[in-house]
């Protein structure tokens, strides 16, 4: 166990990012170190989780069996916001808790999380009035404490129609104006992981585990098996952390073989991505489908809208789960019906994917109860061999659940419970002072104001250290995708300084290329592995097989199902 302020003065300056440590050395250390805690799973929480920890001085190890953020926490709306829907459930406690986290990771992580302007309209013999929309609005302002970008605003339908033109207006009776933040879901989880590996924790993606060591019924390790090698370790660890979401009950059953009831129930939620143009909105929308009731939400995403989401349940297995065609009619047919002018058909869709919310289970009241009413609380529980378990839970309130994880294992180490520091220091790349002024220097910099966004809002301050590889080599300034902002030197930068292995991790999840392309990044692969294969290693016949891959991984996650899943 080493000391917390060990821990915090490891914290990267900005200015000076140096790359993690190999993968030959991460596994040698897996192999050879006693670790405090052993994290299972590189979601959002496993991911928090190991940088709170590592940054309280504990000895860290975290394993994800793909790649960070590839399950739940790529697949999510991109959103963090209170939850405005859960007050028709009375989740009050839990709305308290969203809206304070967002205030925070709107200060900790602005390059990651920004403000969003939601409209709400009502329409006449809607199942939420404008009386109980105002009245919804007006709390969840005060669960805030009235500190959100902007309070609430009541609009007139005339007001509502002169901010969105493109909004069906007959039967429109208003509306409201309110906000929330949207997020880059994966980048935010990879935030956590490269923080928690900067604060001295050994981080390794593509390794899973394949069993615990247990010495008399308790669990003190695990066998971990590297992906990418076949090679085969034994992890020692003092206390082990089940993290791995909608794969939670996989794990528990390696602790307890002869079964256990499921503590984990799976939610999926859909989207579409389609051109932005298409529908030609400003603001995000909160919308009721005519379909059903349930809340869906129409966001923007630079030249892309999302629409989304279902809220399903269902039994498909988090890793093969993907939208179906019925999916993407109730979606498409939902949105036309707010925006009839758009005409939106099936050939508009860029993109549909889908992912499994890992809802406790116990949160289900009935067994014919509908996802959408399900909790959005977390739960931590303690198997007979000491493995905590961590369900539920939101993207939102990941820094809550990883705190709440690390204290209970400071209990199970028998130590004093020390103080989080993560609500208060900011995320890797989250050290700006004006965001705007990033802006600018990024555009002066760059020359191309599309990729300069980007990169601020990817990398944050550290986005010279991104764009000045392209000095070094003037090819990496080419696109990766024609129409796109992301550049060849973000490929380099991943292998070298984000812990990229595969063509999957670098444009499904570090970048949004398999979702804002319509043959899902294929050709933006052939590109990216040019860079990646001589600074991996890769031959011709390994770069070859990484491709085939790719395109095995884009079908799985992007593929539409003809029928029901």
């Amino acid at each position: 166990m080493r000391s917390e302020s060990v821990a915090l003065s490891r914290v990267v300056s900005e200015a000076d990012v140096p790359p993690p440590p190999s993968r030959a050395a991460r596994l040698r250390a897996l192999a050879t170190e006693t670790f405090d805690v052993l994290i299972i799973g590189g979601g959002v929480t496993g991911a928090g989780s190991a940088r709170d920890a590592a940054l309280r001085g504990l000895k860290v190890a975290l394993v994800e069996r793909d790649d960070f953020a590839s399950g739940t926490s790529s697949r999510s709306s991109r959103l963090i916001h209170g939850g405005l829907r859960y007050l028709e459930h009375g989740h009050l406690g839990l709305v308290f808790e969203s809206s304070i986290e967002r205030q925070r990771l709107l200060r900790l992580a602005p390059h990651l999380v920004r403000p969003l302007a939601f409209i709400w309209p009502v329409y006449a013999g809607a199942r939420v009035p404008r009386w109980k929309l105002n009245a919804g609005l007006m709390l969840y302002d005060a669960l805030s404490l009235f500190r959100n970008v902007k309070g609430y605003r009541r609009l007139s339908a005339r007001q509502v129609h002169a901010a969105e033109p493109g909004l069906r207006t007959d039967h429109l009776k208003g509306g409201a104006r309110y906000y929330d933040a949207a997020t880059d879901d994966a980048r935010l989880t990879l935030a956590n992981a490269v923080g928690a590996s900067e604060a001295g924790a050994v981080v390794l993606n593509h390794a899973s585990v394949k069993g615990l060591v247990l010495e008399q019924g308790q669990a003190h390790g695990a066998t971990v098996v590297d992906h990418l090698t076949g090679e085969e370790v034994t992890v020692r660890a003092r206390v082990i952390v089940n993290a791995t979401g909608p794969w939670s009950d996989e794990i528990r059953r390696l602790d307890a073989p002869n079964g256990t009831s499921p503590a984990v129930r799976g939610s999926k939620g859909v989207h579409l991505a389609v051109p932005r143009e298409r529908i030609n909105h400003r603001d995000a929308f909160t919308l009721l489908s005519p379909k059903d009731g349930r809340v869906m939400f129409v966001l923007p995403a630079d030249n892309f809208t999302i629409i989304g989401t279902t809220e399903t349940s269902t039994r498909a297995h988090p890793a093969e789960v993907r939208a179906s065609e019925s999916d993407v009619a109730y979606l498409l047919e939902s949105a036309n019906a707010f925006f009839p002018e758009a005409r939106l058909t099936r050939a508009d869709v860029v993109s549909a994917w889908a992912g499994i919310r890992p809802l406790v289970a116990s949160g289900y009241h009935g067994t014919q109860a509908d996802a959408g009413s399900a909790s959005r609380e977390h739960a931590i529980d303690v198997s007979p061999s000491g493995v905590l378990a961590i369900s539920g839970g939101k993207l939102t309130t990941y820094r809550v659940m990883a705190r709440d994880v690390v204290d209970a294992v400071e209990r199970r180490l028998g130590q004093p419970r020390r103080r989080s520091p993560t609500d208060a220091l900011p995320l890797p790349g989250g050290d700006i002072r004006a965001l705007d002024a990033e802006f600018a220097a990024a555009r002066a910099e760059v020359g191309d104001d599309a990729t300069a966004v980007h990169l601020v809002r990817a990398y944050g301050s550290r986005w010279r250290r991104v764009w000045a590889l392209t000095r070094e080599d003037a090819t990496l300034s080419r696109p990766l995708a024609e129409g796109l902002p992301y550049r060849a030197a973000e490929a380099a930068w991943g292998v070298t300084h984000e812990l990229v292995h595969t063509l999957s991790d670098l444009l499904i999840r570090r970048l949004k290329v398999a979702f804002e392309t319509r043959d899902q990044g294929h050709a933006a692969a052939r590109v990216a592995a040019e860079v990646m294969a001589p600074r991996l290693g890769w031959d011709a016949a390994e770069t070859q097989r990484q491709l085939d891959v790719y395109a095995a991984d884009a079908l799985r996650l992007f593929g539409v199902d003809p029928a029901e899943a």
